[in-house]
């Protein structure tokens, strides 16, 4: 039998790891189920930006991650058409206003550090290969069903935390009506070994280049050895999952079909080997807690990645969340099971605006990266005379957030 303060924490993804983190250094006891056998990255790539660094920093991570993060010094925005920057983002000094490093970091790296640290604590226990199957909410929170191979386990909780992501088994339970929806786009990744691309900026800052109906985010991760590319474009390709193998004559066929310049598609030219993933979002807002159970990360605002927050936002849950639920249980012997609903509802009041600010950001800005014709030229023009520093500082709301 768990104790009075332990939570199951369904996923060991980043967003499930940071969770575990905060709310172990609230004291709580914690049970993280992950139906893998071992924990692997999914996805090449990511961006943490301050509002995110800072939590990690806060979690004791910051000496970790910063041996294999990249700080990018720029985000530089490339023209497909023309090849040219159009306009350069100063990251350096947004980072120094908002207090905290913007990184870009394997996503292996990242859940590789997060995963050691929880290893190490003494309250977290890390059950992989362990299956979440469902859930029975009672007056004293919630019991958890479990399966590890053939065995079934029942574990009596304080709370549930659904942190599964897109595809959440919890939110299967919790919100049977709600699901995510493809968004007529795909997402090719890839990574190729920084000295053989042909531009040095790509080895040192984010480069955003904008076509007509796609674009790609190109920026270093692996302590800068290798370099991360992500393509966008429509197609009607929704499989579940993140890792299908993509034909590389594919991917190079459709941006010189498009007539992206030369420097591009050399980028493009350069992996040998791509992953794809279809594009799919919860509704502005997403869904987050019912009596003893509540989500986080893509499990409840599963959003599409054109504002580079997805972690960003799972790792803002994390810490909002261990602060709700600390704040109503007094020290580490206290716990009280009547208020974790209303604990678990201030933590979804607390985000819910903000998330839905953020997914419209992400949508917007996808449709923006993907204008054509004189709309384009327009966009490419109004960028220009913006510069760099106004168009920065319309993301201080984002990296400007603290606990």
């Amino acid at each position: 039998m768990s104790g009075p303060r332990t939570i199951v924490v369904a996923g060991a993804g980043i967003g499930g790891l940071t969770a575990s983190l905060a709310l172990a250094a609230r004291g709580f006891r914690v049970i993280i189920l992950e139906k893998a056998e071992r924990l692997e990255e999914a996805g090449a790539g990511l961006q943490l930006s301050p509002n995110a660094s800072r939590v990690l920093i806060d979690l004791g991570l910051g000496d970790r991650l910063a041996q294999r993060a990249v700080v990018p010094d720029a985000v530089t925005v490339m023209s497909a058409r023309s090849g040219r920057a159009l306009v350069r983002l100063p990251l350096g000094e947004a980072a120094a206003r908002a207090g905290a490093p913007y990184w870009v970091i394997h996503r292996a790296d990242l859940q590789s550090a997060l995963e050691a640290q929880v290893v190490a604590h003494p309250s977290i226990d890390l059950r992989l290969g362990c299956l979440f199957e469902d859930f029975a909410s009672h007056a004293r929170g919630v019991t958890v069903g479990q399966r590890r191979r053939t065995e079934r386990k029942q574990e009596a909780a304080l709370a549930l935390i659904g942190a599964d992501g897109i595809w959440s088994a919890v939110r299967g339970q919790l919100f049977p009506a709600a699901q995510p929806r493809f968004s007529g786009l795909i997402a090719w990744r890839g990574t190729v070994a920084a000295k053989a691309l042909p531009q040095a900026d790509a080895r040192t800052g984010v480069q955003l280049w904008m076509g007509p109906d796609a674009h790609l985010v190109v920026y270093p991760i692996s302590g800068g050895r290798l370099v991360n590319l992500v393509a966008i474009v429509p197609d009607d390709w929704n499989r579940e999952g993140w890792s299908a193998p993509g034909d590389p004559r594919d991917i190079r066929a459709r941006f010189a079909a498009a007539g992206w310049t030369d420097a591009a598609q050399k980028l493009i030219g350069a992996v040998d080997s791509w992953k794809r993933w279809a594009l799919f979002a919860m509704p502005d807002g997403g869904v987050w807690s019912a009596g003893a159970t509540a989500l986080l990360g893509d499990a409840a605002h599963g959003m599409l990645p054109f504002a580079a927050q997805g972690a960003g936002m799972a790792i803002e849950d994390a810490a909002v969340l261990a602060q709700c639920l600390g704040d109503s249980h007094g020290g580490p012997t206290a716990g009280d099971a009547l208020s974790v609903p209303a604990s678990l509802q201030r933590y979804a009041q607390a985000r819910r605006a903000r998330v839905a600010r953020v997914q419209r950001l992400a949508r917007q800005n996808g449709k923006i990266y993907h204008l054509t014709g004189p709309m384009a030229l327009a966009r490419d023009l109004a960028m220009q005379a913006l510069g760099g520093e106004r168009l920065l500082a319309r993301q201080n709301w984002v990296y400007d957030w603290r606990l």
